[in-house]
């Protein structure tokens, strides 16, 4: 009888399901997008290329690692390294002398730079020349043959002083054997002939420099990429790679297959933690908001229909029939709507994967991992959720005698049960006791908690809705009466039928709490970067590599320091910090100082709080930070910080001042020789430059430039803090696209609900069409309902935004949340005409018809 029932209620009934399917195929859209990316996260990696050829490679691990207890179990958590990791040169030997191993060539890759002089005739080549723009990398001799079809075609091997260039980039110079190639390398600019050309990898130019001499000007001596290891012929290379990690005890790791191509592309680690963050904590956030929609519109749809559970249980209808009919309404609807979500959510998961690999956040060769989890995941959330949402719903009306059931019917159920309203009020409470915790906090720690704020608070919404329509229709009824009688209807419809509007109002106070918090908390750091930057910056020139160039090449800072008009050159080596807080792992921007840190106040004000700038020439072994991160790590001026630098070395520097303006500048600042040695590349890429009074700032920047024609970009204080606004706002593009998910989601449900509980008033408007009332007085009242809806939905999300926000900006940036007023009113003027049109068009539609023919 049950499963008859629901499908008669489906065939016959169409419209009362259309909302119920329609939050469905949204939620299920939502799921499968985060779904997929989070699978891809997991899965992600990329064909090796360089070492394709080669079975087994051995490199230094591009995470940190820790080991934390939580509770009685202990977990391993990971945090890509903002650099690269290398490897101690002298475990090649090492691994050369296991048994089973043919051959073990070390591997090492540094950035070159050359000059933009015209290249010289074939005719001349004894005399120097240059190849045509940026590009080159550097490698040692003996890494020749590592990459596919790598070999030696002309000439000989390369001597001090010498290098064999890859023949594509000789034939576009009009090089051969025999000329000479000025070059600017991590450790200073040089003359090298060429003794030979060879073959390289299409699109990979190359030099070779004996190895003594690649060790040397590669910036990071002693120091290699890998180890390729070819196995001997009788040796298989799983099993040599399991001898090997025996072997190197964890020194080192060793990959084989796919994991070849993460040695070469090691930002492929902090993609997948990327794309992993996107799919799961966001992930959450959406499958959260589609669940409390879901239950929401499912819960709404089923309240529509008391008056026939009533009518069935009149009849003799069970309880356990109509909770079984109910459920089998939900097998029907669900899975069919969460399938064709599926198709959506795939589109909007290739559009943002699309984006991301657009922007560079993700390496080209990574693919889109979809795959059934996802959508077998969507799909079952989607039914089981359809299924406790429409059971929880009407088992009031199914326990009730049939004549209880029928008269509620009438007049609409009365107010929440205690047990809601209990569990409402203890959520609202955890809320409060987050927000008290995480305004004690700092950093990560006060971030990761506040999102409990936002959640506590939403469940608390969810489950204390009718009450807050109470509320709202109290606190607005002096103005509603006002407006008159359509007004004060709508006042009163409010507040007799709370239930119906708390439905329509929580997806308006989730998008506003989740994408306030998300948008907001992204322009209040935005606001406190660019404030760092403005109020930070002092120096009058500043100079960059351009761009496709490593760096600056070397020595650049000690010749600005000789230009005329120059009172202070200082060069910074952008890098990054991990460290720990807490059981988590987080990442700072950190800047080395090459020169004189005396003369860092002449072109930066960082509002030093303690200590001084100077002393970080004392010792390679010193540190400034941001007085939020020394308050993170919790250490002051004098004390150890621990750390790791941007390629995993643990150290532990002395700290020797605290300031104020990190954020947007560098929340660390350390010795530039420190910073060389453990950086990706080795070159300086900014010089801050101070002028002296009285100086010509045009000439001073034509004599800055022409310190490396062709090489570098000059610009002034303004315009790099407008560059680096542009590059805050294309950082901020995945916070503003998570918001607009979130945001198109809850608006389309919020729009789908005002439409179901409008609909669902025939008898209603029909009634009041009979006692006198006009056309156009229901539309007002229509209206007024919708303002309501929007006003109470907006005032309460931004409360809880607000409430969110303060403890984390105040953690993060020392200050109060940035609101700008050109973002946060467009947004609320979106809502509200959003509940405007969702109820003034089903609204019409019902005016249509005659009063009289109503049932």
């Amino acid at each position: 009888m049950s499963n008859g029932l629901a499908r008669a209620a489906v065939r016959f009934r169409p419209a009362s399901f259309a909302g119920t399917f329609l939050a469905l195929l949204f939620a299920s859209a939502i799921v499968t997008a985060c779904g997929v990316l989070l699978q891809t996260g997991l899965t992600a990696s990329v064909q090796p290329s360089r070492y394709a050829d080669v079975p087994v490679v051995v490199a230094a691990d591009q995470q940190v690692e820790l080991t934390v207890k939580r509770g009685e179990d202990r977990e391993t958590i990971a945090q890509p390294l903002p650099e690269r990791a290398r490897l101690d040169a002298g475990l090649t030997a090492t691994v050369a002398a296991l048994p089973g191993v043919a051959q073990a060539l070390p591997d090492s890759s540094f950035p070159l730079s050359t000059t933009t002089a015209p290249a010289t005739p074939p005719s001349s080549s004894s005399s120097s020349s240059s190849i045509n723009g940026p590009g080159l990398t550097g490698r040692g001799w003996s890494a020749l043959g590592i990459g596919p079809g790598e070999r030696l075609t002309e000439g000989r091997a390369p001597s001090d002083g010498e290098l064999v260039l890859d023949s594509a980039s000789a034939r576009a110079a009009h090089l051969s054997p025999g000329g000479t190639l000025t070059l600017t390398t991590p450790t200073g600019s040089a003359s090298y002939r060429i003794s030979g050309l060879a073959e390289a990898r299409p699109g990979s130019p190359t030099a070779w420099f004996s190895d003594r001499t690649a060790d040397r000007i590669s910036g990071h001596p002693g120091r290699i990429d890998a180890v390729a290891v070819r196995p001997a012929a009788s040796t298989d290379p799983r099993t040599l790679a399991d001898e090997l990690r025996h072997a190197l005890n964890g020194q080192a790791q060793v990959s084989t297959g796919q994991q070849r191509g993460t040695v070469e592309q090691p930002v492929l680690h902090e993609a997948k933690a990327m794309l992993t963050a996107l799919g799961a904590s966001f992930g959450g956030m959406a499958t959260m908001t589609a669940v409390f929609v879901v239950v929401s519109t499912v819960a709404l749809a089923t309240g529509q229909r008391a008056r026939e559970f009533a009518l069935l249980r009149t009849i003799g209808a069970t309880p356990r029939q109509i909770r079984r009919s109910i459920a089998a309404e939900a097998v029907l609807v669900a899975p069919l709507a969460a399938a064709i979500g599926v198709l959506p959510g795939l589109a909007l998961a290739r559009w943002w994967f699309g984006e991301l690999v657009a922007r560079g956040a993700v390496p080209s060769d990574v693919e889109l991992g979809v795959g059934p989890l996802p959508v077998l995941a969507a799909v079952v959330a989607c039914t089981v959720t359809a299924l406790a949402a429409g059971w929880f719903a009407a088992r009031r009306s199914a326990r009730m005698r049939p004549a209880q059931a029928l008269g509620e019917a009438n007049t609409g159920p009365g107010r929440p049960g205690r047990a809601r309203t209990v569990t409402g009020a203890v959520f609202t409470a955890g809320a409060v006791a987050f927000a008290v915790v995480a305004a004690n906090l700092t950093g990560a720690t006060a971030a990761n908690t506040a999102l409990g704020v936002v959640l506590c608070f939403l469940v608390a919404v969810a489950l204390l809705g009718p009450w807050l329509v109470r509320g709202a229709v109290g606190l607005l009824g002096v103005l509603l009466r006002v407006g008159g009688a359509p007004a004060s209807l709508a006042a009163d419809n409010a507040r007799a039928s709370s239930r119906r509007l708390a439905s329509a109002t929580v997806p308006i106070v989730m998008v506003t709490a989740f994408c306030g918090t998300l948008v907001f908390l992204q322009s209040s750091l935005q606001h406190t970067a660019a404030e760092h930057v403005r109020q930070g910056l002092t120096a009058d020139q500043v100079v960059t590599a351009q761009a496709g160039r490593p760096g600056l090449p070397a020595g650049t800072v000690e010749r600005a320091r000789q230009v005329p008009g120059v009172s202070a050159a200082v060069g910074l080596r952008p890098t990054g910090l991990v460290y720990q807080q807490s059981d988590m792992l987080a990442t700072a921007t950190a800047l080395g100082v090459d020169g004189d840190p005396a003369a860092l106040p002449a072109v930066l004000d960082l509002g030093v709080r303690s200590g001084s700038l100077a002393d970080l020439s004392r010792s390679p072994d010193t540190v400034a930070l941001d007085a939020t991160l020394a308050d993170s790590l919790g250490v002051r001026v004098g004390q150890r910080a621990p750390l790791w630098l941007g390629d995993g070395t643990k150290a532990e520097p002395t700290v020797v001042a605290t300031y104020s303006r990190g954020l947007g500048l560098g929340e660390a600042l350390l010795p530039g020789a420190t910073v060389a040695a453990h950086s990706s590349s080795a070159y300086p890429t900014q010089l801050l430059v101070a002028e002296a009074p009285g100086a010509d700032r045009a000439a001073t920047a034509r004599a800055l430039s022409e310190l490396a024609p062709g090489q570098l970009s000059v610009t002034d204080r303004q315009g790099y803090a407008a560059q680096a606004d542009r590059q805050r706002e294309l950082s901020g593009w995945a916070n503003n696209v998570m918001a607009a998910v979130l945001a198109g989601f809850a608006a389309l449900a919020a729009a789908n609900t005002l439409v179901m509980t409008v609909l669902d008033r025939r008898r209603e408007i029909a009634l009041l069409r009979l006692a006198g009332t006009t056309r156009r007085q229901v539309r007002a009242m229509l209206r007024w309902e919708a303002l309501l809806i929007a006003v109470t939905g907006l005032a309460t999300g931004a409360a809880i935004a607000w409430t969110t926000l303060t403890p984390i900006t105040r953690a993060l940036t020392s200050s109060t949340p940035h609101i700008p007023l050109g973002t946060a009113l467009p947004l609320a003027a979106g809502a509200a005409l959003l509940c405007l049109a969702a109820t003034a068009l089903p609204g019409r539609a019902l005016l249509r018809s005659r009063p009289t023919a109503t049932r």
